[in-house]
């Protein structure tokens, strides 16, 4: 029996199979839909996989990363001190009340000794209202909505609108910096799942950057200290998040500062958030999407 009689059953089996392979071939070329499904799943999940955060070879150890935090904000801490040394003397029952305001009757006395000294040393206690303040935003410590209110107490309003709204975005910014030196191990390690979920949100709103943050600086749809922290984990830069920051936060700001002008008044913080004020934030709010909806409105014009 020769070779090709022997392999007969063989070779038949193989020239069916190379048809059948052929004609499906032929189906995916004349059926565009399915090619496009397939590069569509692809094209999905490279983007899925884009916004994973990743570990670097670089990056520190989340021992290491904790370690360096806390030297930092023990240095920031002697930084503080020295910036209080500068104060004028003061009472000893005074003194008692110069610490971070946890409460509004902390607000409200601190407020109250602050007063005292603003005429004579405006400088001292400017300084150390915008060093406060910052340090407060970058270690992501409470207090800062108290601090808010205490400067419309304090100062004009416009110079208390702008101190906060410039302290607020520096603060955030050096929380930032703090986060993309330190923070990526203990993102993931600590918030997971949240940063994941954000950064695909933020991959959408890409090209809108700067309107998106304002907009949640304004909304209470994510904490600040979550913002401040994650950013610079999932690739927003620091440009437009600091302009992002000092913009959303002029809103909220506005209404604390408003209330601190009657301070000694007050018997919550909520007493600023009134029908009136909560209409002025969604205002704001929407505002902060005009450009958004008029760059697409133009894109899909000229296109």
């Amino acid at each position: 029996m020769g070779d090709d009689e022997r392999n007969g059953p063989l070779t038949r089996l193989q020239s069916k199979m190379k048809k059948q392979k052929n004609r499906g071939d032929d189906r995916i070329l004349r059926d565009p839909r399915a090619s496009s499904s397939q590069q569509d799943t692809s094209v999905q999940s490279s983007e899925e996989t884009s916004v994973e955060i990743k570990q670097s070879s670089q990056e520190l150890s989340t021992r290491t990363a904790v370690s360096l935090l806390i030297l930092i904000f023990l240095s920031a801490s002697a930084t503080m001190f020295l910036v209080y040394s500068t104060f004028p003397d003061l009472a000893e029952e005074e003194k008692k009340f110069l610490n971070f305001p946890r409460t509004l009757d902390d607000a409200k006395h601190l407020g109250e000794v602050l007063s005292r000294y603003t005429d004579k040393y405006f400088g001292q206690v400017y300084a150390g209202f915008l060093c406060t303040y910052v340090f407060l935003q970058t270690f992501a410590i409470p207090g800062s909505i108290f601090l808010s209110i205490i400067s419309g107490f304090l100062f004009p309003f416009p110079l208390a609108l702008f101190s906060v709204s410039f302290c607020s975005a520096t603060g955030a910014s050096f929380c930032y910096l703090l986060s993309y030196l330190v923070g990526r191990p203990l993102v993931r390690t600590y918030l997971p799942q949240r940063s994941e979920s954000w950064s695909k949100k933020v991959e959408k709103h890409r090209d809108n950057l700067m309107s998106y943050i304002i907009f949640l600086r304004i909304t209470p749809f994510l904490p600040n200290w979550f913002i401040n922290i994650v950013s610079p984990v999932i690739g927003v830069p620091l440009l437009p998040f600091w302009i992002g920051s000092f913009f959303g936060v002029a809103p909220p700001s506005f209404v604390y500062i408003q209330a601190g002008i009657t301070l000694q008044q007050l018997t919550s913080t909520m007493d600023p958030i009134t029908a009136e004020s909560v209409a002025l934030l969604v205002i704001f709010a929407v505002l902060s999407l005009v450009p958004v909806v008029m760059k697409n409105k133009l894109k899909s014009k000229f296109e």
